[in-house]
């Protein structure tokens, strides 16, 4: 690690360390909307993000994807973890990247989670979400395979649903050499990575492939084209704005117009017989009601579906928690319900 970023992470250390009644009048009074009440820390953050500079959704895609990654490595921590190791797989477009996450004290064959990362189908990679994936492993006790599929513009959609299909699939086949039970392999993802994953739990009922044995899904862009009173309330100021969304879907469906597609929109398609889920939404998140209305059209399918809303925190605090306190606790409850799944 840089002198740079090392001084930047005892910075934030050092800020989230402050007591609270400092850290509130820094950031003046409490928000507070629809009956919610925005996290401390969060408020925190997202002031000291207004003094860093322009948003990632206005710099140019390869800076715009260093930026994010760094931001994430500031914020998410390193836990430790028994091994974590890269491979490439043979691809529909070329290699896919895959990391494997090995928990500490590993012996047997494990459940394992087929992870997909978010970042607005253009921006997140396997470092960015690196943090994520090492606090599922040692908090549910898995196996963890991220995967890096394609991403836009350079490769719109479908590229990412193909790339994520085909790493769910060649993990099934190969589980047991992977050191996996191959009955208790789940799938997950957090936005646009949650997206991915409930792509794979549909295509696995409707093609009658190998499919997950739980769903973990983060905060999921589920629609497409429709807007939403949460789209509206939190699409300024609280992170994930109406510009980047705007920005994603075009780069991402590059004048795909067919919105209602279930491998774009999973909220457009029949979830009955996926696997069952724990979906957790972000109370000050554009994406709140959309991820709420996918947890209740799968229970009124059938599905076994735990829902939870973390009423004060934003969109990506998964890539927050090794920072914030509330975002760790709300990865901590993630992680528990990702092992009761696979029990």
């Amino acid at each position: 690690m840089s002198v740079m970023k090392k001084a930047r992470r005892i910075a934030v250390q050092a800020i989230f360390a402050l007591p609270r009644p400092v850290l509130r009048r820094f950031v003046g009074p409490p928000v507070v909307i629809d009956g919610k009440t925005l996290d401390l820390e969060t408020q925190v953050l997202l002031k000291l993000q207004q003094l860093e500079g322009p948003p990632a959704e206005t710099q140019p895609i390869e800076r715009a994807r260093r930026q994010v990654v760094a931001s994430s490595q500031l914020l998410a921590g390193k836990l430790p973890i028994g091994a974590v190791t890269d491979r490439t797989i043979d691809g529909p477009g070329g290699p896919i990247g895959l990391r494997f996450y090995t928990p500490r004290d590993t012996t047997a064959s494990t459940p394992a989670l087929v992870y997909a990362h978010g970042g607005s189908f253009m921006h997140g990679d396997l470092d960015s979400h690196d943090g994520i994936c090492r606090m599922l492993a040692e908090d549910a006790h898995v196996r963890v395979i991220a995967i890096h599929y394609r991403r836009a513009p350079e490769h719109p959609f479908p590229a990412a649903v193909d790339d994520v299909w085909a790493a769910w699939t060649w993990v099934n086949e190969n589980a047991i050499g992977l050191g996996l039970d191959p009955s208790r392999i789940a799938v997950g993802g957090d936005s646009a990575g949650a997206n991915l994953a409930a792509g794979v739990a549909q295509r696995a009922v409707r093609d009658g492939a190998v499919a997950p044995a739980f769903q973990l899904l983060f905060y999921p862009v589920v629609q497409f084209g429709q807007p939403t009173k949460s789209r509206e309330t939190f699409g300024e100021g609280f992170y994930l704005s109406t510009t980047l969304m705007n920005l994603s879907d075009a780069k991402y469906l590059a004048g795909y117009e067919d919105v209602s597609d279930p491998r774009v929109s999973p909220l457009s398609g029949d979830p009955t017989g996926v696997a069952p889920a724990y979906v957790v939404t972000a109370g000050f998140d554009p994406l709140l009601d959309e991820g709420e209305a996918y947890a209740d059209l799968m229970r009124e399918a059938g599905v076994d579906v735990e829902y939870r809303c973390e009423e004060g925190l934003i969109h990506a605090f998964v890539n927050m928690a090794g920072a914030l306190s509330s975002a760790r606790a709300a990865v901590t409850r993630a992680g528990a319900a990702l092992q009761r799944g696979l029990s």
